[in-house]
């Protein structure tokens, strides 16, 4: 009953390959900075740490900005950039013309908006899919829905897991991290693209329509 959802199947759909592009980039990010960079391994757990925490930065403002441009147009804008910067981690190194130390800040600082905006925003769109799907079936799932995100997540984790194994011994000088970096970037620009059929509207409306007839 849960994945009749028409909604929430395109949610999930996207929300898999988001966690398949995302663990595979943390994954990464050590050999990224190892091999690519040719930084001492420390300076992964700075970069990590720096992404954490502006990431939290970002929290408030990404609040604020829901309101205006609603959750799936935030959504689909994480999805891009994630995508833009997993493309961008395939140059890392002796590619650019910046200093390895400064291409790692770079790396962690603009990962951090994408990574805020799925930190919040996806539980929201489960919570919202929830809420319309009972008021038009009458019974409430919403702990099936949230156990079914979680299944995404897991699904996506192993999925990556095998990918990133897969392809990170490939070639010499890194070439194998650079392809896992590219594949992370084609499964985030798929997940967006999918979640372009995400009808964020049509939910709002049946929310909104519920909310107004208990008012009255």
């Amino acid at each position: 009953k849960t994945f009749r959802n028409p909604d929430f199947r395109v949610f999930v759909g996207s929300d898999v390959l988001y966690w398949i592009g995302l663990t595979m980039f943390q994954t990464g990010l050590p050999f990224f900075v190892t091999s690519l960079l040719k930084l001492p391994e420390n300076m992964a757990f700075i970069y990590f740490a720096l992404m954490t925490a502006m990431s939290l930065v970002f929290y408030i403002p990404i609040n604020i900005i829901t309101k205006k441009v609603g959750k799936k147009n935030l959504v689909l804008f994480a999805f891009f950039t994630f995508a833009a910067t997993y493309t961008y981690t395939l140059f890392l190194g002796d590619f650019l013309p910046i200093d390895p130390l400064i291409q790692g800040y770079i790396l962690a600082i603009v990962a951090a908006l994408p990574m805020a905006i799925f930190g919040i925003l996806p539980q929201a769109m489960v919570a919202d899919i929830s809420q319309s799907d009972s008021i038009l079936t009458g019974e409430n799932r919403e702990g099936m829905f949230y156990a079914a995100r979680t299944f995404a997540f897991k699904l996506g984790q192993s999925i990556s897991m095998l990918l990133f194994t897969a392809v990170a011994t490939i070639g010499l000088n890194g070439m194998g991290y650079r392809i896992a970096a590219g594949i992370a970037a084609v499964f985030c620009l798929g997940g967006g693209v999918i979640l372009f059929a995400f009808n964020e509207k049509k939910i709002n409306e049946i929310i909104n329509d519920a909310v107004e007839k208990e008012g009255k």
